[in-house]
């Protein structure tokens, strides 16, 4: 049965345990539901994941539609996107989201693509909104908000021609709640039948390493921008950083610089972050960064610039030179444990 009021997500498996990333599309999902007047319900594909499958509707899900089969037990292409181009096609939910991770990007165009349905890539807003467009109104619409050409816009994307309404959305963008009064558990199993397609692409091996550097959980973020000037002084940021109990951070800029690795940039092509403390250090503050950490408890930044953008959006502004003020935190932080 078709419904135009399901919002669909697709529930991301990472060694037997349910991704982040999904959660959070679950706590937006049940907005955008509820928005709707309809239902949120939760897609997974795997093996032997039924009790996984109830713990999405600790987070909004009314319903979960469950694929299990031994041939499902790992992400592959082709059986993932036949099982999800079936279901899309057959159901045609109004709303269905992926996370912005390898798997969701693999996942979703495909599926797009089959089901001619409109995709918008790496959002960092969902919205619903009644819509006029070329002088025709189309009611209940999602807005599909992202940053564009090189993060210097914020643009809002409709897709008003198509049944099927989908995005991915990166990880960190959404905040994850559980619901107060989940729904009672309800899990539908629909059947898998494998297809000799399914085989042209074989996993052998599967290889996966834990990530070193986990900046999403840490309470404190000292992050540093191209204006701390080299990768020498960056040095000051983690000494703060262990001083004070935090991990270290990077704009776009200090990582292409060569001042941090990849793994610490935080911003629209990296990570986004809400701690309860972050301290820019030498970041200008252009939208790419502010869209990964605008939304920490308490900012302060420190910069040569009085106009840096940055101060913008900080609660605390120090206009200095870094290489003087870092040293000066850390020295009155250690007065302080005395």
């Amino acid at each position: 049965m078709k419904n135009k009021h399901e919002v669909w997500v697709f529930i991301e498996i990472r060694r037997q345990s349910i991704a982040e990333v999904s959660f959070e599309l679950l706590s937006k999902g049940r907005k955008l539901a509820d928005r709707l007047n309809g239902e949120l319900k939760a897609v997974i594909i795997g093996h032997e994941l039924k009790k996984l499958a109830e713990k999405t509707f600790t987070y909004g899900a009314d319903e979960v539609l469950l694929v299990d089969h031994p041939n499902l037990r790992l992400y592959n292409t082709l059986p993932y996107s036949r099982v999800m181009n079936m279901l899309v096609k057959k159901y045609e939910p109004r709303i269905v989201l992926f996370g912005a991770t390898f798997i969701g990007r693999d996942l979703a165009p495909r599926v797009a693509s089959y089901t001619k349905s409109g995709l918008t890539a790496d959002c960092t807003d969902l919205q619903i909104s009644d819509v006029t467009y070329l002088k025709k109104e189309y009611p209940e619409l999602l807005l599909q908000i992202r940053p564009a050409f090189g993060g210097n816009i914020v643009a809002t994307i409709i897709t008003p021609d198509t049944k099927v309404q989908m995005a991915t959305v990166r990880e960190g963008v959404m905040e994850m709640h559980p619901v107060e009064k989940p729904a009672k558990i309800k899990i539908s199993e629909i059947p898998f039948e494998p297809d000799p397609v399914d085989d042209l692409v074989k996993i052998i091996e599967q290889h996966q390493e834990d990530k070193k550097i986990n900046l999403k959980t840490a309470p404190i973020i000292v992050a540093g921008g191209y204006g701390m000037g080299s990768k020498e002084n960056f040095k000051l940021l983690h000494q703060l950083a262990q001083t004070i109990g935090g991990e270290v951070g990077g704009s776009r800029a200090a990582v292409d610089a060569g001042f941090v690795e990849h793994e610490r940039q935080v911003g629209q092509t990296g990570v986004t972050v809400r701690p309860k403390l972050y301290i820019a250090v030498g970041i200008s503050g252009a939208i790419q960064h502010r869209a990964g950490m605008q939304e920490s408890n308490k900012i302060i930044a420190i910069n040569t610039d009085p106009d840096a953008p940055i101060f913008g959006v900080c609660h605390y502004g120090i206009v200095g030179d870094a290489t003087e003020v870092i040293p000066k935190f850390i020295q009155a932080y250690k007065e302080k444990l005395k």
